[in-house]
């Protein structure tokens, strides 16, 4: 298991993290979310949707993984999208996921 998925399961487990696009939407919106990652294999619709909204309120936003994989990560069934809330967690999953872009 990579550092990313690692990291995931840390913070879902220290309660950082909010998954599925109801709750990610939330988090964005209400200003929670610090970082967002969306599936690589979610839906071109649900893409565009976090992609659009993360922009305007200038949220992080990546794709990594699989749903199955994210899911997996957190302990849970498999996740589209999900949002991590706290800013020591998302600075460190940010720094390994712009180095697996490269």
């Amino acid at each position: 298991m990579n550092k990313i998925y690692s990291l995931l399961g840390l913070a879902a487990r220290s309660r950082n993290v909010v998954s599925g696009e109801t709750a990610t939407e939330k988090a964005v919106k209400t200003g929670s979310a610090v970082l967002v990652i969306v599936s690589k294999d979610a839906s071109d619709n649900t893409i565009k949707m976090f992609r659009n909204m993360c922009d305007f309120y200038n949220v992080p936003f990546f794709q990594y993984g699989t749903k199955e994989e994210l899911g997996h990560a957190m302990g849970k069934e498999m996740r589209s999208s999900l949002a991590v809330t706290d800013n020591g967690f998302a600075k460190s999953i940010k720094k390994h996921l712009e180095a697996s872009e490269e």
